[in-house]
């Protein structure tokens, strides 16, 4: 019987993690901007009208950019509505969610919001009903110092200073039958690149993110990415991604697993560019934007004026999804994977992992009159403050459940010792090989079959033969992810063909084993001593 000791440390180094990675999302839609984030006679709202409790919960979850205004909303959306004076902004029928605008909070509002909030401002353009043309528009707005018609407009708005917007998204869910102006992949392709290419001729520094398909369950997906990056390639730098986990069968054990369903999108999407870029003989590499996704279900489908409500009103309390902690489960989980999916490839293709419900949560809270925000709202807050650096011990406690999964090695993981942050450590229950079981291969064509998780191996690269460490292994094993180095480590990733061929043709091999549980037994057990845990013998 074969025993191992594994110390799970919380400020271990993988690679680093892109800040834009924790974002989250404004939309108008029902309650999230008037009445929540922006509410003039609140008795917390400032002079700008921004209610200062909801600002409080918003700097506690700590998104680092936000998307605005839309979703839905922005394929309807004429931004000169939502900037001037407040009094003299058009009244107009938004058809994304069959309710009245008020325009009273525009473009200008948003960008000093996130100012007061500390976190980066991402834009959306209409490329449902307007087109490239209301986009660079909109951009010398926006980012142009001065001189010109648009940009002394923002100055007369009481703007003087450009707002040096950086991430910008050509419309949304272009796909969508629900859509205002959707459509085909070959027309938003041709619209996307023209807008695009008059966007960077304002202003080169910007990001571009080009709409992927609405959700990997359309009959579109796959296809549209594949065409729509065929017309943009040159002039993006992103492709977006959307989805939303749901528990309709009542099955917890399959929702908190449902995460997991994620990496095979991310990885297709990733499959779909790098085709791309090989057809285009280019060595360009198209990121991704995962900017709409989150536990939504309840109130998605719902038929009796929770989706909708008749009457055209305006800021009507729909779509708010009440969380539970299985809820908050399959959040941690599914945002911890991305952190480490984020880390897959340089600089790192996963950029955005924006949450749509989280800040309508926020803005619920304040709508109940809680002074203070649930557990609920604490266990989907933690997982983002802690990828900043800012992390809370509770989440590695948390997810030492999930271990037996992550780790692929041990039936049990018993925790022996909880610190502050710092080291986490854990003794993992026996895994037996019995006496008369075939040794394991350590090099040749067998090896790939016997790879596991977290083990180290010697890889031979640059003509010498390097230490490395399987940090992931995507579902049916069709792709890995290994680190080398010490407290600078970078990342190797490669397809089960690539890694194949190396086992092959004798470039990759398993460090011995023997030698390998010795030292990191002895390693384990002089930090535990020195932490005054006891050791298993």
């Amino acid at each position: 019987m074969r025993k191992t000791s594994v110390t799970l440390r919380h400020d271990a180094v993988i690679g680093e993690t892109d800040p834009r990675l924790f974002g989250a999302f404004v939309e108008h839609l029902g309650r999230c901007v008037y009445g929540g984030i922006y509410e003039p006679g609140h008795k917390t709202a400032d002079k700008h009208g921004f209610r200062g409790d909801v600002l409080a919960l918003v700097k506690e979850l700590a998104p680092t950019i936000m998307r605005y205004p839309g979703g839905n909303f922005v394929s309807g959306y004429n931004w000169e509505d939502g900037v001037g004076p407040v009094d003299k902004r058009p009244r107009r029928l938004d058809l994304a969610w069959m309710s009245t605008e008020s325009n009273a909070f525009g473009t200008n509002e948003f960008i000093d919001w996130c100012r007061l909030a500390n976190i980066e401002p991402m834009l959306a353009v209409n490329l449902g009903t307007r087109g490239g043309d209301a986009a660079r528009n909109l951009l010398e707005y926006c980012n142009h110092s001065g001189g010109t018609a648009l940009s002394d407009l923002r100055a007369k708005h009481g703007w003087k200073q450009p707002h040096d917007v950086k991430f910008w998204c050509l419309g949304n869910e272009m796909d969508g039958p629900w859509q205002m102006e959707s459509k085909t992949a070959a027309e938003y392709g041709r619209i996307a690149t023209e807008a695009a290419k008059m966007m960077k001729w304002i202003d080169p520094g910007i990001e571009l993110a080009a709409c992927g398909s609405s959700g990997r369950n359309m009959p579109t997906f796959g296809a549209w990415e594949d065409t729509v990056l065929m017309h943009t390639f040159e002039h993006v730098e992103y492709i977006s991604l959307h989805t939303y986990i749901n528990n309709y069968a009542a099955d917890t054990s399959a929702f908190l697993a449902s995460p997991d369903l994620m990496d095979g999108f991310i990885e297709e999407v990733v499959a779909i560019a790098d085709s791309v870029s090989a057809r285009k003989h280019s060595s360009k590499k198209i990121m991704l934007s995962f900017d709409e996704w989150n536990v939504w279900y309840r109130t998605r489908r719902q038929q009796d004026g929770g989706r909708v409500k008749p009457g055209w009103p305006e800021a009507p309390p729909i779509l708010e999804e009440i969380y539970n902690v299985e809820d908050a489960l399959a959040f941690g989980r599914r945002l911890k994977l991305g952190e480490q999916m984020a880390k897959l490839r340089s600089p790192g293709d996963l950029l955005d992992a924006m949450d749509l419900v989280g800040l309508g949560r926020v803005c619920h809270h304040a709508h109940d009159g809680l002074g203070d925000a649930d557990p609920v709202f604490h266990q989907t807050g933690h997982p983002q403050t802690l990828g900043q650096d800012r992390g809370h011990v509770e989440i590695e406690r948390f997810l030492l459940g999930a271990m037996q999964i992550e780790l692929g090695v041990a039936r049990e993981v018993v925790v022996v010792a909880q610190l502050d942050p710092g080291a986490v450590a854990a003794t993992l229950g026996p895994t037996t090989t019995g006496s008369d079981e075939p040794a394991e291969p350590s090099r040749g064509a067998q090896l790939i079959d016997h790879i596991k998780l977290g083990f180290a191996y010697q890889m031979h690269l640059k003509d010498e033969w390097q230490k490395v460490r399987l940090a992931h292994v995507s579902s049916g094993r069709s792709f890995f992810v290994f680190t080398r180095g010490g407290k600078h480590q970078e990342t190797i990733s490669m397809t089960s063909r690539m890694l194949a061929r190396m086992c092959e043709t004798g470039r990759f091999r398993a460090v011995e084993s023997a030698y390998l549980m010795e030292r990191a037994t002895q390693r384990a057990r002089k930090q535990l001593a020195e932490l005054n845990v006891p050791t298993r013998h």
